[in-house]
């Protein structure tokens, strides 16, 4: 098993479309990339603590390559606006990759290159090490779907898991 931290906007939407996926075994929102210790979602939205919103993805690569996974990353969100996602504006909404060894560091920027083919705006999606990773409040765990009827969820997620269903239908669970 591998572990990677993904930050594609919210990470509602992160982890809706990746608890969808044939060998992800976990899926942890949460907060990375920044300085204060053990921060709040209230202290994340300041914008002042440098963290992103992102998603623990524990996943068996024999199941999932993480050529895969990133390619289905970057097919669900904008890696092509900085530090935001639609109208969820700030730091804390950033593309970032967040890394936990050189074959995810080489390959990351390997998917960076490829999905730059699709996109004709320059890709600006952060390639990081992983630094500390903080489990968001119980409330955002499986947020999409407790709350699928929700205007955020029917609006902004559901049709990035129509895309995927279209997109990656083979790799969905």
């Amino acid at each position: 098993m591998q572990t990677i931290y993904l930050a594609g906007g919210c990470f509602w939407c992160t982890e809706a479309v990746f608890k969808s996926i044939k060998g992800v075994s976990e899926v942890v929102p949460g907060y990375i990339g920044g300085d204060l210790p053990d921060p709040t979602y209230e202290q994340i939205c300041s914008g002042e603590t440098g963290h992103a919103e992102a998603v623990k993805v524990v996943y068996d690569e024999s199941v999932l390559p993480l050529a895969d996974l990133l390619e289905i990353f970057f097919a669900t969100h904008d890696p092509t606006t900085l530090n935001r996602q639609g109208n969820d504006v700030g730091t804390q909404y950033r593309s970032a990759i967040f890394f936990t060894n050189k074959e995810q560091e080489s390959a990351s920027h390997e998917a960076v290159k490829e999905a730059q083919k699709s996109f004709s705006e320059p890709i600006v999606t952060e390639v990081v090490p992983a630094s500390e990773f903080y489990k968001a409040e119980e409330y955002h765990r499986d947020y999409y779907f407790a709350h699928s009827n929700q205007p955020y969820c029917m609006i902004v997620i559901s049709p990035k898991l129509e895309k995927l269903q279209k997109d990656f239908g083979d790799k969905i669970v």
